[in-house]
C-alpha cells in the first residue's frame, strides 16, 4: 500500500514539474482536461481524437457520434511536434483508446516548418503508440487547405503525401482525406463557404462534410 501511494505521489510531482516548465505550450488545457479526467475518467477502449483546434473547436463531436465512447482532446493552436514532445503521456496513453483519430501538422507549417517535418514527427508520433498502445488502429486525418493559408498549400501538400505513402499498407493505420470535401467542386481551391470568419476554422457546414468523411471509420 505505501509503495502505491509512493507512486502515487511521485507521479503528481512529476506532472507538476512538468507543468511548472517555461514554454509548457498550453499548460492551462491540459490542465482541465485533467480536471475533467479527475472528475470522471473516460473508460477504456474508447475513441480519442486529439490535435489541434480544428478537433478542439469542434464541440458537437460527441452529440454527432452520441452512441460512441468518443473522447476528444484538442489542445488549442498545438503543433504536431508538441504532441509528441509534450502531450501523449497527458492526452493520448492514459485512455488506452482503441482508434486514434489524429488531426495535426497544419500549425506546424504555418510556423514556418515543412512537410518533410511534419512527416517526421508523425513517423515518431507513430512509433510511440505502436509501443505504448500495441494494436490501437490510428487514423491520420489529413491537413486541410485553410483559406487563410494558402501561402502554406505546398508545403502542406507535401505532408500530407509523405503521410499517405507511408501509411498505405501498414496495419491498424489509415491516412483518411478529409480535405477534398472542403473543396470548391472540381477544384484545388477551399470553400470559403464552409469556413468561419477567420476562413481558418471549420463552420457546422464544414464538420457536416467531415463528419460524413469519417463516420465510416468511427462506426
Amino acid at each position: 500500500m505505501k509503495t502505491k501511494l509512493f507512486l502515487l505521489f511521485l507521479g503528481i510531482a512529476f506532472s507538476t514539474r512538468l507543468f511548472a516548465q517555461q514554454g509548457f505550450p498550453f499548460d492551462n488545457e491540459i490542465r482541465e482536461f485533467k480536471h475533467q479526467d479527475s472528475i470522471k475518467f473516460p473508460p477504456k477502449n474508447g475513441i480519442l481524437f486529439i490535435g489541434s483546434s480544428s478537433i478542439r473547436k469542434w464541440t458537437d463531436l460527441e452529440q454527432r457520434f452520441a452512441r460512441k465512447p468518443i473522447i476528444r482532446r484538442g489542445v488549442g493552436g498545438c503543433e504536431l511536434w508538441q504532441i509528441v514532445g509534450y502531450y501523449t503521456p497527458y492526452i493520448l496513453f492514459p485512455y488506452h483508446p482503441r482508434k486514434i483519430f489524429i488531426y495535426a501538422g497544419e500549425n506546424d507549417v504555418a510556423a514556418g516548418k515543412s512537410g518533410a517535418f511534419v512527416f517526421e514527427e508523425f513517423q515518431k508520433l507513430l512509433s510511440m503508440i505502436d509501443k505504448q498502445l500495441p494494436g490501437a488502429k490510428v487514423y491520420f486525418m489529413s491537413i486541410k487547405l485553410s483559406p487563410s493559408r494558402a501561402k502554406y498549400f505546398p508545403e502542406t501538400a507535401i505532408a500530407n503525401k509523405l503521410i499517405k505513402n507511408y501509411i498505405a499498407g501498414k496495419p491498424n493505420c489509415t491516412f483518411i482525406d478529409v480535405g477534398s470535401v472542403i473543396l470548391k467542386d472540381h477544384s484545388a481551391v477551399p470553400d470559403s463557404s464552409l469556413f468561419l470568419s477567420d476562413y481558418l476554422h471549420l463552420n457546422n457546414k464544414g464538420y457536416d462534410k467531415w463528419q460524413k468523411v469519417l463516420e465510416p471509420y468511427v462506426n
